[in-house]
């Protein structure tokens, strides 16, 4: 009886833990849990066996339900940030400000996804920032731009969150340079991301 018991205990804490790790990987965990990765440059979450035979089925899952082309990871490499500076989620009635630098890849973006990880459905045709506008931005290559529900004023770079409810960003970058893949901690400086205000005054 005893060990009847033991085998069962065992058979609902397995089926426990290899059910949550398929919501974490599949993006459906609430928070910055849901992102999953190995790879974590302050809270932008990636795996580089995206695209590969090396992925696991969990990955796959989330590559599946995010809508992420997988490209091989010399063509490509994905991480995705669901949290502010603050560790909450990001809301589409706050204003964020996202800014970076050069990256190391022949080309990268940023764009925005809704709840349910598909493009928000507005008519701003601002989802998302990139090497082009970073480039008309500055000839250093630093770049700054607002994520907000309401183009701001001044001609500021815009990516809108209208419509998005609990949104996610996904940081793309194209054709990374010799040793990203090896050193991504060291070589790929991700965008910095602070919450500036929200409507009503919720913090």
């Amino acid at each position: 009886m005893r060990r009847s018991f033991t085998y069962l205990c065992a058979a609902i804490l397995g089926i426990a833990i290899g059910g949550y790790s398929a919501l974490a990987m599949s993006g459906l965990l609430p928070d910055d849990r849901r992102t999953g990765g190995s790879i974590n440059l302050d809270r932008w979450y990636g795996d580089f066996t995206m695209g590969s035979e090396d992925a696991s089925p969990y990955f796959r899952a989330r590559i599946a339900r995010h809508g992420l082309l997988a490209l091989a990871n010399s063509e490509a490499i994905y991480f995705t940030r669901a949290v502010d500076d603050a560790g909450e989620p990001f809301r589409e009635n706050c204003k964020y400000q996202i800014s970076g630098g050069p990256m190391p890849a022949r080309w990268w973006s940023v764009t925005l996804y809704n709840s349910d990880n598909f493009l928000p459905s507005n008519t701003d045709a601002a989802l998302s920032f990139d090497a082009s506008r970073a480039e008309a931005q500055s000839t250093d290559g630093q770049w700054t731009a607002i994520i907000s529900p309401v183009k701001p004023e001044g001609g500021t770079s815009w990516i809108s969150s209208k419509a998005a409810g609990n949104f996610d960003l996904t940081f793309r970058l194209y054709v990374p340079a010799h040793g990203v893949l090896d050193r991504p901690e060291e070589l790929i400086n991700a965008p910095v991301i602070k919450r500036l205000d929200c409507e009503g005054g919720q913090t």
